[in-house]
């Protein structure tokens, strides 16, 4: 499991219960220049990022066990510096963000996803922020 989890290249941790969409994100990211990592359940997520070091992960907010936000929480809870993006099909509730550092509209993720996964990976790991995200994609 070691050799997977150490490179040079910034790594993200992809979680997805539709191994076609992680596919898909695999492909994207590594064309990008990123190491990828991938999960297909929270259990096996929150076992790679104890393990590996991960720059950020990105999270599909409906998940079979429990919402993205929730695993968002839990990965906060063992490594709170872990930037989080979270993709949603729908809007997010405001108090749901708390768990996470950005929400990208699955309809914009093809224009926003890279950008904001560059942006997460260079913040500096002490900067406190908001969570960015589109601001009509929220509800109080």
């Amino acid at each position: 499991m070691i050799s997977i989890c150490s490179t040079s290249k910034r790594t993200i941790l992809c979680i997805n219960y539709d191994d076609s969409i992680i596919r898909y994100e695999k492909a994207l990211l590594e064309r990008s220049g990123y190491a990828v990592l991938k999960a297909e359940s929270t259990q096996q997520a929150l076992r790679l990022v104890t393990m590996c070091k991960c720059d950020a992960v990105l999270l599909d907010y409906d998940m079979f066990e429990m919402s993205g936000c929730d695993i968002g929480f839990d990965i906060k809870l063992v490594r709170p510096e872990l930037k989080v993006v979270l993709l949603s099909g729908r809007p997010v509730l405001m108090q749901a963000l708390a768990s996470v550092d950005a929400v990208v509209p699955k309809l914009e993720a093809s224009r926003q996803l890279l950008p904001m996964i560059a942006d997460i990976c260079n913040r500096s790991q002490d900067s406190k922020g908001a969570a960015r995200q589109s601001p009509e994609y929220n509800r109080q």
